[in-house]
């Protein structure tokens, strides 16, 4: 297990880039299984790669709101204006185990996206595309009172083309302007932990192929990696848990008719923190990203920084 946590961290340095990680707690201080991934910049049809999983919360039900900022180049010129974008999404989200070694999540957005040209404001909203996901325990350390505790899951998941998508935002240089891409995709996951006592490390990595939707457009497949430190303070009634990682995400360049666009591939590099409060079956959590290093559409978008905060109940 721990070559798999090393290859991981390989993999991340080759790539320049790692998947921002929550993780989640059973028995206290057990993580459960998570995913973190984007269609591309602007992740304006799903979780906006701010993951499935709750810190405290095994099974559990909740509600939490996405806040991501953007500055696209309206034009190929040096002098071409800035305008800024805002993707607003309001998730409903769950967390089910079916088995012992199974696990189900589910989420369904409410997008408001808007973005400041010349014209004017320009805004979209409705429902995005919904994600399930399933992920099995293969590897599990079975002494609680064990030196160094390891486990090991993998898994897949679908995206389910429930948001609208507009051929209009194809030829803008943030083609994920939308509320959906119209399209199945597929996710393919691998995590695992390593933890002594309180604290612990997640790394994790996953890949979402994407298809080609009614419309012949294809959002270019991703590649995230990543790695979180954290720590849980019980404090009798009160359960908090800061974590603090990095975060990173490798895009393919999308397609249209089955040709390559330019300027729609790149990658970016997060760092982040946050933390989860719990009391009793109610958990409040809140986390931060601001990037350290991206190159997006050839540099015509600059990612500003993502804020989650999430309220969930506890099944």
């Amino acid at each position: 297990m721990l070559l798999l946590l090393v290859f991981q961290m390989a993999c991340a340095s080759k790539t320049d880039s790692l998947a921002l990680i929550f993780t989640s707690f059973e028995k206290v201080i057990k993580p459960k299984s998570l995913v973190y991934y984007c269609d591309t910049c602007g992740c304006s049809a799903n979780g906006g790669s701010m993951g499935f999983t709750s810190l405290l919360n095994t099974n559990f039900v909740g509600v939490r709101y996405l806040n991501q900022s953007y500055t696209t180049r309206q034009g190929i010129f040096d002098n071409s204006p800035w305008v800024n974008e805002h993707f607003n999404s309001v998730q409903i989200w769950s967390k089910i185990p079916v088995s012992k070694t199974i696990q189900i999540s589910a989420l369904l957005p409410y997008l408001a996206n808007n973005r400041q040209l010349a014209s004017g404001i320009e805004t979209i909203n409705g429902i995005g595309d919904a994600t399930v996901l399933a992920m099995a325990t293969v590897f599990e350390t079975k002494n609680d009172s064990a030196f160094v505790a390891q486990k090991w899951q993998i898994g897949g998941g679908l995206k389910v083309p429930t948001g609208k998508y507009s051929t209009a935002n194809n030829g803008t240089l943030n083609p994920s302007f939308q509320l959906g891409s119209g399209s199945w995709d597929y996710l393919l996951l691998s995590e695992y932990v390593v933890k002594k006592q309180n604290i612990g490390l997640h790394t994790a990595v996953n890949y979402t192929i994407k298809s080609e939707n009614k419309k012949g457009y294809q959002f270019g497949n991703q590649l995230n990696y990543g790695a979180t430190l954290f720590y849980l303070f019980n404090l009798n009634t009160i359960k908090i848990v800061p974590q603090v990682g990095f975060a990173g995400e490798v895009f393919e360049a999308n397609k249209q008719f089955q040709q390559t666009l330019s300027n729609t591939s790149g990658s970016i590099v997060f760092n982040s923190f946050g933390f989860e409060i719990g009391i009793k079956k109610w958990g409040l959590g809140c986390n931060a990203m601001t990037p350290l290093n991206q190159n997006l559409n050839n540099g015509a978008i600059r990612a500003n920084y993502r804020f989650l905060i999430n309220f969930n109940y506890s099944l």
